[in-house]
């Protein structure tokens, strides 16, 4: 599995995960949207992170560097993760929202 592969599984298990979990929606849903976008964000930087560190520790091995254009590929890693993370949501969450 690629590090790009695993961004975008991550931002889309986040937006279902707060989008569909009893706990974790009922929490998440009555929040405001900037609220909301903060905690996301929070989220999606928290995995682009996981993923870059444990690559960096040969946790995993996902084809990232500990250096400069490893950092350029953390920026590429939260992107796609945020990519994947509204479409996800506006496709599969927010249809389905209670009003």
């Amino acid at each position: 599995m690629t590090a790009e592969q695993l961004a975008l599984i991550a931002g889309m298990v986040l937006s279902l995960a707060l989008g569909y979990i009893p706990g974790l929606s009922k929490w998440y849903a009555p929040l405001g949207t900037e609220q909301k976008a903060g905690i996301m964000a929070l989220l999606l930087v928290i995995a682009a992170v996981a993923i870059f560190a444990l690559s960096c520790g040969a946790i995993i091995a996902v084809g990232i560097t500990c250096d400069k254009q490893g950092v350029i590929e953390l920026v590429t890693l939260l992107i796609l993760a945020l990519m994947a993370n509204q479409g996800t949501y506006k496709l599969a969450v927010k249809p389905f929202e209670a009003k």
